[in-house]
């Protein structure tokens, strides 16, 4: 899985604008997306090719001149959040979900890391506990080092 998310960074800092913070975009997503897939099973395909749109403006929004998700946590979890919420993918959106904020919080000085089966339990607790995006960023920033 590794592999997945350094390939994925890879490609995405070829692309990236040298910005303030480097956001995810549609292609990126569909990126992580197929790499998991293929390196680890499941159906490729998207569902809504439009909600994975509406995925990457989430972090982006600003409302009468304000952030709505401020700070790079609140940001990452926008795009975890949404993708495992609204499944714009037919298989692999929770897996693709927490990849994408770990790829996210890479691209802006960050590295996740967590103890062994931690991601998959925090996907799972995103469905079931029905976790909101300020919740999903304080586990973020919790598990998560500044890079050198």
């Amino acid at each position: 899985m590794l592999w997945i998310l350094l390939t994925a960074i890879e490609k995405i800092l070829k692309h990236s604008k040298i910005n303030k913070i480097n956001y995810l975009e549609a292609e990126n997503i569909l990126l992580i997306h197929s790499a998991i897939i293929s390196e680890i099973g499941g159906s490729h395909g998207v569902r809504d090719i439009e909600r994975v749109g509406g995925i990457i403006a989430h972090p982006q929004q600003f409302v009468f001149g304000k952030e709505v998700r401020k700070g790079i946590f609140e940001k990452a979890a926008a795009y975890g959040h949404d993708i495992i919420k609204y499944h714009p993918f037919i298989d692999g959106n929770k897996r693709t979900g927490m990849t994408s904020m770990a790829v996210f919080l890479e691209l802006n000085g960050y590295r996740l890391e967590v103890k062994e089966g931690m991601i998959e339990k925090m996907a799972i607790s995103i469905i079931i506990d029905k976790l909101e995006i300020p919740d999903i960023a304080s586990w973020l920033q919790k598990w998560s080092k500044k890079k050198n």
